[in-house]
Formats: structure tokens, C-alpha cells, sequence
């Protein structure tokens, strides 16, 4: 039993805001304090220190082909960036793309325990499956791309509901999945042909009256059905272009009651040709939007300052890319199921683009003003590298901070910006809801998130000090340099995993996903479907159990008695 005792706690999902008092953790799991406490309980002293919930990062690519292919197309990111073997620690390098280790260990050291690799194509999921397991530290899941896949969109065209919903339920038990990841639905299909979609209407190629907006209705709907506990995860059209927020805004208003997440949303809230500029932020009209519907949650994916590597399945955005930065990239297709791409970027404080990509992210941030519809990320490593969340989290509680980083912006990116002229600040409580309980609750983590009694026994626990190194007493960080940037401990699962800021034991995770059930008639199908389709044998697709051996079920909510 562990005893964390004294800290100032913020739990949101419970209602404790700052509150100074004792979390009891027995058995990996909040319990209610003993009456009597156990003489060989293991006390961890907090008081003057701040106690949250693990942290959960709900959109991010650290696993699977794509990251392979970061890593060997820029060694320069390697070069640098590396961490000799010590103590329980392995060796491991990389900057945007950190090897698996030292990605694991750095989310410990921010005080993260949950992740959830964003995307991975079907066929390559036991790929992404291998390199989640040897990602120490944190419990997660994977997201599956489904938006152009063949047999989906085949489904969709002949108005076969109920196939296309066995057919996804049947595919996320095959990739041992957690929900649905669209992608630029039908345009990715449509790159296969030297083509794109624009708008929701847009037919894709060979699917006659097949859209992006049917394919995101007839995902959301199965989803829906399956009771996933997960909405599903919308890569929008349009991703950085000057008319993404246009579509955002459409692609909202038809998402309305459906149960979705639009991950990124800053990469698709850009608008052009107004005011003389032909690149834009858009945040203003695509947080009204976001605002008006229901059961609608977004994450950010906030640019950071510096070097990035973007990689994404939207295989026609990385080709737009090379040809507007000369860029090395890599583009690649998926048989029937996606495709994709990998390019570095920089995003120079200099460049008015690179500002104004900047700053629409935080307008997102300041302008929605309910923090339970949103989650922190930064889109690893699209829109810089996960570890510099305390750098956003600065930006978001301390204005003056904000005010610096843009007196060095170029002058034109800021005529006509809204973001010098928002004054929000957030507090430790709204962030600790957008790092930690609003993620786990878009996520339908029950057990994550929070620390009320039978959640996970993750606990961060970070120092209050300034930069000189003096306790701080402010209750917003506005002076704090090392805003939870480092724990001072952190508990996982009801392990005592970091100790002073150092790791003293590593840990192997969770791995969760989801088995709705599915019609094994379906099979018959799909068997003469891979034999005229697929180049990999029916028999050699779908994961096995003993390929996920800390694999755990989240139930689904089925919906109506659906099967």
C-alpha cells in the first residue's frame, strides 16, 4: 500500500480543486483511506507539492511503420539526441522521433501513463502492436484507419448497413484495436489516382455515390451501434490548407450528435484572402462552430517552435508539402486499406506562416471555454515533440509569456490576429482536465484520469518552484519556468516508478482495446474478398491473443440490442 501524503491535489473529474489531502493507493488501484493504517504502508511525502491524475495523452504517433520510416529518413535527428544506458534505463535516441524507450521514458518523466498511438493501417497493426510493447512505462491503445478502406466504401455504395458494421467490428478485433481513425476520408483513395477530395460531396473514385460525407456518416453510425467507447476519430479534408476551416466548420455541422473527435483541429482551422493575407487563422469561426453542436470533442495540436516531422496517412498533404518545402519525404500506399506519408518541417518563429500556425492553436485553446471538450496534444510529432507540453501549458496560464513570444513574431502575422487580445488564463484545475480528465472521458477510460476511488493508481507529483529555485506561491505558474515539466514522483499502476525525478523502475503496460462481436459468417465473405484483394492470406491477418499478452478488453456500450 502507498500513501501520498499532504499534496495539493486537483482531480476534476471528482470536483477537488487544490485541496490538501491523502491519496491511498493498494492493490494499482485508488482505495478509500484504511481506518487503520498498515504498518508496512510505503509513504511518499507531497505536502507543498502538487498531485494529479497520470497524465493521458489521447492523440500521438509513437509506434508503427510510419515512425520507422521518421526515424531512418532523418538520422540528423538522431545525431544529438540520445541517452547512454543507466541504471534500469536503456539506451535510446531521437528528438522528434525518439526510439520506443526513450519515448516511454519521457512520458514518464512528464508524469504521463497513458498514450494512444493514433493510426496505424490495418494490415500494419501487428507492426504497431510490437513497438507498443516495447514502450515502457505508460498503458495504451491503437487507433485504425478505416476511412479509405476498400471493403468499407464498397459497403457504403451498396447500402449495406449491416455488413459495414460486423465488417468494423470484425477489424478492430483482427488489429486488437481501440476505435475507428478516419483520415481524409476518400482522398486518399482518390491519391491512388492522382487525385483528392475537397468537400464533403467530392464522389471518390471507382465508388459511385461514395463521399467523405457518407463515409464519415456510415463510420459514425456503426460506431455508434458497436457502443465504442470511443467516438470516431476524424483527420478532416482540406489539413492545412486556406480552406480547411470552411470544411471544418461543414464537417462539424454534420457531425452534430453523432458522438465524434476531431483530432489536430488547429492544422484544419486556417481561412485565406482575407485582409490581404493569403493564409490565415480560422479559429474564430471553427470555435463558434465547434460550440454550437453536441457530443462533439476536439484535440489541438499545437505548433511548437522548431523541428517537427510530420506523418501522416493524408498521403496527398505530405506530396502538397514537398512540393512547397524541396523537402526529402516518403509517400507510400497501403493495399485497399490507406496510405501515407513522411517529410520534416520546421516551423520557424520567423516565417508568418509558421506564426500564424502558432498561434491559431492557442486561439483554440482560449476561445472554446469548456476545457472538458478538449484535450492537449501537439499531433507528436506533426506539430513538435510531446515533451514540449509544459511549454504550451506555460503559454496557455501565463499571458505576459504569451505577450514575449509574440513581440518576436513578425509584425505581419500579428496585424488583424485575435490572439494578443485574449486575456484567458487557464488555472491548474483546467489544465489539469485537458491533460488528464477530459481526455480519459473522450477516451471512455473509466479507470484513467482521475484519482477517486477504483481508478488505475497513476499519480503525478510535481514540485512547486521558480527558476531560482524557490518555492513558488503563485496559483497559476505565471513566474514558473518548470511548470510540470518534471515529476518529482510519479506512481503507476501502484508502483512507485520515479523517484526525485529519476526513473527507478521500468514497467511494461496495458495495452487496451475493444471486441464488440461481430456475425462469423462474415468470414466466408471476406475470406474470397482477401484471395482476390490482398496479397497477405486471410489466415495470416487477424492478431491472436497470445500477440497481446497484457492485452485488456474495454467493454462497449452496445446500443438498441444490436448484435
Amino acid at each position: 500500500m502507498i500513501r501520498i501524503r499532504g499534496g495539493k491535489v486537483y482531480d476534476p473529474a471528482n470536483g477537488v480543486n487544490g485541496e490538501i489531502r491523502d491519496v491511498w493507493i493498494d492493490g494499482g488501484k485508488v482505495v478509500a483511506a484504511p481506518a487503520v493504517a498498515p504498518a508496512d504502508v510505503e509513504i511518499i511525502e507531497a505536502e507543498g507539492m502538487i498531485v494529479f491524475p497520470g497524465g493521458v495523452d489521447m492523440h500521438t504517433h509513437v509506434a508503427g511503420s510510419k515512425e520507422n520510416v521518421g526515424r531512418k529518413l532523418r538520422p540528423e535527428d538522431h545525431r544529438d539526441h540520445l541517452r547512454s544506458r543507466k541504471g534500469v534505463l536503456r539506451s535510446g535516441s531521437g528528438y522528434t522521433v525518439p526510439s520506443t524507450f526513450l519515448s516511454g521514458y519521457l512520458y514518464a518523466e512528464m508524469g504521463y501513463t497513458t498514450v494512444m498511438e493514433a493510426a496505424s493501417a490495418p494490415l500494419l497493426a501487428r507492426h504497431a502492436h510490437e513497438e507498443l510493447d516495447d514502450l515502457p512505462m505508460v498503458d495504451k491503445g491503437l487507433l485504425v484507419t478505416m476511412g479509405n478502406n476498400q471493403f468499407i466504401m464498397d459497403c457504403i455504395a451498396k447500402g449495406e448497413k449491416e455488413r459495414l458494421r460486423h465488417y468494423v467490428s470484425w477489424l478492430l478485433e483482427a488489429t486488437r484495436s481501440y476505435a475507428i481513425k478516419i483520415v481524409n476520408p476518400g482522398g486518399v483513395e482518390n491519391w491512388k489516382w492522382g487525385r483528392n477530395v475537397a468537400a464533403l460531396d467530392d464522389e471518390v473514385i471507382g465508388f459511385e455515390g461514395v463521399t467523405p460525407r457518407k463515409i464519415l456518416e456510415g463510420l459514425a453510425e456503426a460506431s455508434r451501434d458497436l457502443g465504442l467507447p470511443h467516438g470516431i476519430h476524424v483527420h478532416g479534408l482540406n489539413l492545412g490548407q486556406p480552406r480547411s476551416a470552411r470544411t471544418t466548420v461543414e464537417t462539424v455541422a454534420g457531425l452534430d450528435g453523432r458522438g465524434s473527435h476531431l483530432c489536430h483541429l488547429q492544422f484544419l482551422s486556417y481561412q485565406g484572402k482575407e485582409e490581404g493575407h493569403a493564409f490565415r487563422s480560422g479559429a474564430r469561426s471553427v470555435a463558434e462552430a465547434v460550440k454550437t453542436v453536441r457530443d462533439l470533442t476536439f484535440d489541438v495540436g499545437q505548433v511548437v517552435f522548431g523541428q517537427a516531422t510530420t506523418m501522416t496517412s493524408d498521403g496527398p498533404l505530405e506530396f502538397a508539402l514537398h512540393q512547397m518545402t524541396g523537402h526529402k519525404w516518403v509517400n507510400d500506399d497501403v493495399e485497399a486499406e490507406s496510405g501515407g506519408g513522411v517529410l520534416p518541417v520546421l516551423y520557424d518563429r520567423k516565417s508568418r506562416i509558421g506564426a500564424e500556425q502558432w498561434m491559431t492553436g492557442l486561439e483554440l485553446f482560449l476561445l472554446v471555454d469548456d476545457p472538458w471538450r478538449m484535450a492537449l496534444t501537439t499531433d507528436h510529432p506533426n506539430g513538435g515533440p510531446f515533451f514540449c507540453y509544459p511549454q504550451v501549458i506555460r503559454l496557455l496560464m501565463d499571458r505576459d509569456y504569451r505577450a514575449e513570444v509574440l513581440a518576436s513574431l513578425p509584425p505581419k502575422a500579428l496585424e488583424g490576429s485575435l490572439l494578443p487580445d485574449l486575456m484567458r488564463e487557464y488555472d491548474l484545475f483546467e489544465i489539469a482536465i485537458i491533460t488528464r480528465a477530459a481526455p480519459a472521458r473522450i477516451l471512455g477510460l473509466t479507470e484513467k484520469g482521475h484519482l477517486g476511488v477504483g481508478a488505475d493508481g497513476d499519480v503525478a507529483i510535481y514540485d512547486r518552484v521558480n527558476v531560482d529555485g524557490t518555492a513558488c506561491r503563485c496559483s497559476r505558474f505565471q513566474s514558473c519556468r518548470r511548470a510540470l515539466s518534471r515529476v518529482r514522483h510519479l506512481v503507476k499502476g501502484g508502483r512507485w516508478v520515479v523517484r526525485d525525478g529519476q526513473i527507478v523502475e521500468e514497467v511494461k503496460g496495458r495495452t487496451f482495446y475493444v471486441a464488440p462481436g461481430f456475425d462469423a459468417s462474415l468470414e466466408d465473405h471476406l475470406k474470397d474478398y482477401f484471395e482476390r484483394t490482398y496479397t497477405v492470406a486471410f489466415d495470416n491477418y487477424a492478431m491472436v491473443d497470445e500477440e497481446l499478452p497484457l492485452g485488456e478488453v474495454i467493454p462497449c456500450r452496445r446500443r438498441n440490442g444490436s448484435f
